[in-house]
């Protein structure tokens, strides 16, 4: 009796020493190697929701029902290197799409400048070690979309200049050098001009990005780079049949190309369920409305809206987790190994996100439960930050190996014939 009474005392302790040990030991990965996230659209969502208000507003805290991210939640959440997206509409002429990266590259660099405690600007995996080792949060810039570069390799060498770090070859279309996974193919992969966007960005030193682009473009892409990769923001294809996610097939290519795949929150590409529940969704909607000509609603949007209201009853949205996002990185993991796997979020970039991971201030959440899975603390920081910085000095070698090349100058019409 007296024995039982002893273990009936000692188990509240027991109950909290397991997650208080995962806090402690998170926090000593993260204060020895930066937490990396690949992709986040603070910069797109202060556009759309701030206005010119953006420019001078506080960031320090911010409306949780509007923004994923903010000073106060990014100390919250250890982060200690950003690639903060510069994202502009793949519908926009290319001319606008450029004029838009700039205003974008000049908002954040605005951020820096105005919290030069926070924040700093990072190139290299050595400025993030430093930037890190100061306190602060390296913050790098991903150009997420080739029809950004609006077809010039000078423009490209003008974001370089500027500090950005990563080209994404596509978005959501397919361009004039290169298809995306979310539009009809016109090249099966790459062109000649976009192999030489991929050739170009490894002398300069940037890292070529494969999130949104096709499986045909991943496989070429992954032929011609002499540096590592990266998805910056995507999930595995064999839990969730996305074409945004990426199957085992290119995971073990990425795995021999020695990249890495950032794992994305976004529910439709983290959950099978949930990305047929959003087709047929989507689905309904046309069916009720669909103007000009189309829905048994049409014109009567309050109609429509009431019978999409009464559908959402019926099929309720299926949750996602922080639990599957984890089991994503470990379906990574298992196909391509320990060394490629990272964290791209898509904070402020998607409508909704998983349960348990709302904003900036949940990664230790995700590596405690990697933790609870039997990751130790050496897997925690490859995932964390090492991997990504081991690809970042890949890609620092490789542009040194064609310092001595000339810089391109064709075009698509050159190389193409278009």
């Amino acid at each position: 009796m007296r024995h039982a009474l002893a273990l009936l005392l000692a188990a509240p302790l027991m109950i909290s020493a397991g997650p208080a040990s995962y806090e402690t030991r998170v926090a000593n990965v993260l204060a020895k190697t930066p937490l990396i996230d690949g992709h986040n659209d603070w910069a797109e969502t202060l556009v759309d929701k701030a206005g010119d208000a953006r420019w001078t507003m506080d960031l320090t805290r911010l409306d949780p029902a509007k923004y994923n991210t903010d000073i106060t939640r990014l100390r919250a959440g250890h982060v200690g290197g950003q690639f903060w997206s510069v994202y502009v509409s793949a519908n926009l002429p290319g001319p606008e799409q450029v004029k838009e990266t700039l205003d974008q590259i000049g908002l954040m660099k605005e951020i820096f400048r105005r919290y030069p405690t926070v924040f700093a600007p990072a190139v290299t995996a050595a400025d993030v070690r430093r930037i890190h080792a100061s306190g602060r949060i390296a913050s790098m810039l991903g150009v997420e979309g080739g029809g950004q570069i609006d077809g010039s390799f000078s423009v490209l060498r003008a974001y370089r200049a500027l500090g950005a770090s990563y080209l994404t070859l596509t978005h959501t279309k397919t361009i004039e050098w290169a298809d995306s996974a979310t539009d009809n193919p016109q090249h099966g992969g790459l062109t000649k001009f976009g192999e030489a966007v991929v050739h170009e960005l490894n002398r300069l030193g940037m890292l070529v990005d494969l999130s949104h682009v096709s499986e045909d473009t991943m496989i070429d892409a992954l032929r011609v780079s002499k540096a590592p990769v990266i998805f910056s923001h995507s999930s595995a294809r064999a839990l969730d049949d996305h074409p945004r996610d990426v199957s085992d097939k290119v995971l073990k290519l990425l795995a021999q190309n020695g990249g890495v795949i950032m794992v994305n929150y976004a529910p439709s590409y983290v959950s099978e369920e949930r990305r047929q529940w959003e087709a047929a969704r989507n689905a309904e909607k046309a069916r009720y409305n669909s103007p000009p000509y189309g829905g048994l609603y049409i014109g009567q949007p309050d109609r429509a809206k009431a019978a999409m209201e009464e559908w959402e009853k019926a099929h309720p949205r299926p949750p996602v987790t922080l639990a599957m996002v984890a089991d994503h990185i470990d379906h990574v993991v298992k196909v391509a190994g320990i060394d490629h796997v990272g964290i791209g979020s898509d904070f402020d970039g998607v409508e909704s996100l998983p349960d348990g991971l709302d904003s900036v201030a949940t990664y230790p959440a995700l590596l405690a439960e990697l933790m609870r899975r039997g990751w130790t603390d050496e897997m925690i920081a490859k995932l964390a930050g090492g991997n990504v910085l081991r690809v970042m000095e890949g890609a620092e070698r490789v542009a040194a190996s064609m310092a001595k090349e000339p810089p391109a100058t064709a075009t698509i019409k050159m190389l193409d014939g278009k």
